[in-house]
């Protein structure tokens, strides 16, 4: 049984066999996450790794080759088990190890569970096939797949005493994942086209000529496939901008990971923005010595530092 020690949960042997079977899900799937949550403190990186082994298990569910009832379904039992985690139903026992983590993260941290039920909202999407006509419309499912993973994120970070404008934490955590999802869409329209998904805004897609999908490895007949993407990445850097306001808000470790996270995602962006039709050819990623250094970087400070003077400046 898991007591407590000086008020905190104390993880018992099955607790933290949950936890190190959550941390190899993360090591083994989670590339550019793992490096950022890898300089967090043990408690803090075990959490995130059963939220992060979770929010797999729900995405899972929506790629994987299930036919669409048969996913709902899986997403409700996924929901059943949120509820009994919130119910403080669940066992330590219990033979889903990602459970039981994430019930022992949640006592130990104010993990708003509600942001996982969006998750599973934003995963149905999928399952329907919905489209986006609009950025506003495009920002409602990644608010929810994406947004709320930072929200998540937030629970286990915590705010620094006195931080100013803390109050908008989960607004700019909120922001970051927008700009982390529109990133991954960007990287992945080819791979999505060919699974019959198109994530990027109708209207937008119009307005370059091309609504004609992405099945090949050149742009549409007469698309403007560069002039799109430019377009997004200005959003998206746009949405980075705002969302890297909250690391001065943690503390050092938890900015180091968020950071790193970031840099990793940014120096994607930038990747793209400077090939937009590699993305149609393959999958664009970091060398892993790239992101060994922005999460150096992050460690240091000097992405929070920055913030900092840009946000002091804006104020002056």
């Amino acid at each position: 049984m898991s007591g407590t020690v000086n008020g905190t949960p104390h993880a018992s042997a099955p607790v933290l066999a949950a936890y190190s079977y959550c941390e190899a899900v993360t090591g083994q799937q989670a590339g550019n996450f793992s490096y950022g949550i890898r300089l967090l403190p043990t408690a803090k990186r075990r959490a995130m790794s059963a939220l992060y082994a979770f929010s797999r298990r729900i995405d899972d569910i929506g790629d994987g080759p299930l036919e669409p009832e048969a996913k709902r379904l899986r997403l409700e039992e996924a929901r059943a088990t949120l509820a009994r985690i919130r119910d403080g139903a669940l066992d330590e026992d219990d033979t889903d190890p990602v459970a039981v983590a994430l019930a022992h993260a949640v006592r130990r941290f104010p993990i708003p569970l509600g942001a996982l039920d969006e998750l599973i909202d934003g995963v149905q999407m999928d399952v329907r096939g919905e489209t986006y006509e609009s950025w506003d419309d495009l920002a409602v499912y990644c608010r929810c797949v994406a947004g709320a993973i930072g929200r998540l994120s937030l629970g286990v970070f915590g705010t620094v005493p006195g931080a100013r404008d803390a109050e908008r934490a989960a607004e700019y955590a909120d922001t970051l994942g927008l700009a982390l999802q529109l990133t991954n869409i960007l990287r992945d329209v080819r791979e999505d086209a060919a699974n019959g998904r198109t994530y990027l805004p109708s209207d937008d897609l119009a307005k370059f000529g091309c609504s004609d999908g992405f099945h090949a490895a050149v742009p549409p007949p007469g698309a403007d496939f560069t002039g799109l993407v430019q377009f997004e990445v200005r959003r998206a850097r746009a949405l980075f901008a705002t969302g890297m306001r909250l690391l001065p808000m943690l503390d050092r470790r938890s900015g180091a990971c968020v950071a790193a996270m970031s840099g990793i995602y940014r120096r994607l962006l930038d990747r793209i923005a400077e090939e937009p039709e590699a993305v149609l050819r393959r999958r664009v990623s970091l060398p892993g010595r790239e992101k060994a250094f922005v999460a150096v970087r992050g460690l240091s400070g000097y992405d929070a530092r920055s913030v900092h003077r840009a946000t002091a400046r804006g104020r002056a």
